[in-house]
């Protein structure tokens, strides 16, 4: 890690983004007290990891990446293993609390080992949480989920993220779209990007491209006529994307062009870059 500064505060979901080997794990098993830091100063809510690691322990939850779990044990008779080791008080009833949450009622009498990579990632998510923790660290948190199960742990973490402070790692950018409130993308060991995930696709769009879709049919070399356009894509139908040559609003000339063509508009939106594009472009430089 090279001059890694952030802070994150009570209340924001914090995606943490990067390449495979920028070092994200590494900071998520430091900031943990996993493993200790070689360098540099971290604090969890006014704590120094270095002389307050046993505390910090306690008020911090963590999901890592590859869920290390007991599989010869039940499903709750681990969540209540685990919430004896935290001195969790009312443990039975925080332990079904917990298995209700994260969806493992139908589950809950089996051995880890005989469970789907699926639920026993949300067993590795329910201990996270078990001692009600005041920051959040989730390494790959929806890994191995269907889509039913994904739509569930994204409307719980985000929940949780409005009590708590969440970091939150993955390699799913549609993920960080949905549920987080700010981006941090590392790149090589250094940050190259913090912000909202909105203002980094409009930082990273050098170009407005334009969906457009028409009444009526028209050609696609008629569109290139357009004053300002540089490339057209024919989508589906009358619906095409327009790319500008420059960066530059292509909407008022489109308009135009229906206009003296006999044209109806049904459709004319400007089209930002995806995440995804924009953690490309930021990760490739």
């Amino acid at each position: 890690m090279n001059n890694v500064s952030m802070e994150i505060k009570k209340g924001q979901i914090v995606g943490f983004l990067g390449p495979n080997g920028a070092g994200k794990s590494t900071l998520m098993k430091v900031i943990t007290c996993f493993i200790p830091q070689s360098a540099g100063e971290i604090e969890v809510c006014d704590l120094n990891v270095r002389k307050h690691s046993h505390e910090i322990k306690k008020i911090v939850g963590y999901l890592p990446e590859n869920t290390p779990l007991y599989n010869d044990m039940y499903v709750r008779e681990y969540l209540g293993f685990l919430a004896h080791l935290h001195k969790v008080p009312n443990r039975k009833n925080r332990v079904n609390e917990m298995i209700e949450s994260v969806g493992l009622e139908l589950e809950c009498h089996k051995k880890i080992g005989a469970l789907s990579k699926g639920y026993k990632q949300r067993v590795g998510l329910a201990q996270a949480l078990l001692h009600d923790p005041r920051v959040l660290i989730l390494d790959e948190p929806t890994s191995g989920l269907d889509p039913n199960q994904l739509e569930d742990i994204r409307a719980l973490i985000k929940q949780l993220g409005s009590e708590k402070t969440v970091m939150l790692s993955t390699h799913i950018m549609q993920e960080v779209e949905a549920i987080c409130d700010r981006v941090v993308i590392i790149n090589k060991g250094e940050i190259v990007a913090d912000d909202s995930v909105k203002n980094l696709q409009s930082q990273t769009s050098y170009k407005q491209v334009i969906k457009v879709e028409f009444n009526n049919d028209v050609s696609q070399n008629k569109l290139q006529s357009i004053s300002g356009v540089s490339v057209v894509k024919k989508l589906d139908g009358n619906l095409f994307l327009l790319e500008p040559k420059t960066p530059v609003d292509l909407r008022p000339e489109i308009a135009k062009f229906a206009n003296d063509n006999g044209l109806l508009i049904l459709t004319l939106q400007k089209e930002q870059d995806s995440l995804e594009e924009a953690f490309k472009k930021l990760t490739n430089k």
